[in-house]
């Protein structure tokens, strides 16, 4: 935030636009909801740890200091292609990867068909890892 001053005891307010409609997006020294999740704050910046093409629009930061002074800037968020999220405990792999067909996995007595790709555990990555598989034949679970 540009706009950021080294007044004494600014407040400092993030407003989220898109369209017409204008939604207060950190106020009063919180993050509101959706975002409240999603990014981090800082006096000078906020940072998202994810965006949606949902989050595309305009950001101002407004800075009220001393004697009521205002001062405000601007950024435009644009998002673009397909959104992807990933937990540090999940790894997607969408190529094929060397694991025999039909996998050999046994993870309870009954046999299911599952439509592919799907995620199963893969023993030959580090652990805790999936792997997205693309196999011709159902899957043994």
């Amino acid at each position: 935030c540009s706009a950021f001053r080294s007044w004494s005891n600014p407040r400092i307010e993030w407003k989220f636009q898109k369209g017409s409609s204008l939604v207060l997006f950190y106020y009063g020294g919180e993050l509101t909801e959706p975002y409240r999740d999603r990014v981090q704050f800082s006096r000078t910046s906020i940072r998202f740890q994810s965006v949606t093409r949902e989050d595309s629009g305009k950001y101002i930061c407004e800075v009220v200091g001393d004697g009521s002074h205002i001062a405000k800037s601007e950024v435009t968020l644009i998002v673009q292609g397909q959104a992807t999220s990933l937990s540090p405990s999940l790894s997607l792999v969408p190529i094929p990867v060397p694991i025999p067909c039909p996998c050999p996995l046994s993870l309870s007595p009954s046999l299911v068909p599952i439509p592919v790709p799907i995620l199963v555990p893969c023993p030959r990555l580090l652990s805790p890892s999936l792997v997205l598989v693309a196999c011709p034949h159902p899957l043994s679970f």
